[in-house]
């Protein structure tokens, strides 16, 4: 994934209610202009009252999924973060709720590359946005064990068809 150049002054907001979260990802995030928000409430006053390019939202402790709506209302992409909500249900409600990314906290080190890609993604306009699920597949493979997109099949089915690139999509763009 290489350069992170497309975050270079961008604005992040990074909700969490770990303080050692909030400072970890700012430190990762360096390049970026960050607000850190330690709760719900500071995340609210922080969404109304800047613009931001991507927040990245805690699923648990700071109520995720309602600033998750909030950002999607300022038209702000969105990566979820989690630890103690890792289950394939809360992937997929992250996924139709508007979250742009999913990521576990285990793949914290590499959250630079995944808000680099749902960047690019929003700034070529493309919709199919799902290398970072392929890129967390293995992951979530492992933990949530083999089959675990067989009990919501059609979910997946059309996710796939929607967020996945290919051939003819690359000779179309080619």
């Amino acid at each position: 994934m290489g350069d992170h150049d497309i975050l270079e002054g961008k604005r992040v907001l990074i909700v969490d209610d770990e303080p050692d979260v909030l400072d970890t990802l700012a430190e990762m995030l360096s390049m970026c202009l960050v607000d850190k928000a330690p709760s719900f409430d500071a995340g609210v006053k922080f969404l109304n009252k800047n613009t931001y390019d991507i927040a990245v939202l805690d699923i648990m402790g700071v109520k995720g999924y309602d600033l998750l709506r909030m950002a999607k209302q300022k038209g702000i992409s969105a990566v979820m973060l989690t630890a103690h909500a890792l289950s394939p249900d809360n992937l997929i409600r992250s996924i139709k709720e508007g979250a742009h990314s999913y990521v576990p906290k285990d793949k914290l080190p590499e959250i630079a590359d995944f808000l680099r890609d749902v960047l690019e993604a929003k700034e070529k306009g493309t919709q199919k946005q799902g290398r970072w699920f392929w890129q967390l597949k293995p992951f979530f493979d492992k933990v949530f064990g083999s089959g675990w997109r067989e009990k919501d099949r059609d979910f997946w089915n059309d996710f796939d068809a929607k967020h996945t690139v290919t051939k003819k999509d690359l000779e179309e763009i080619l």
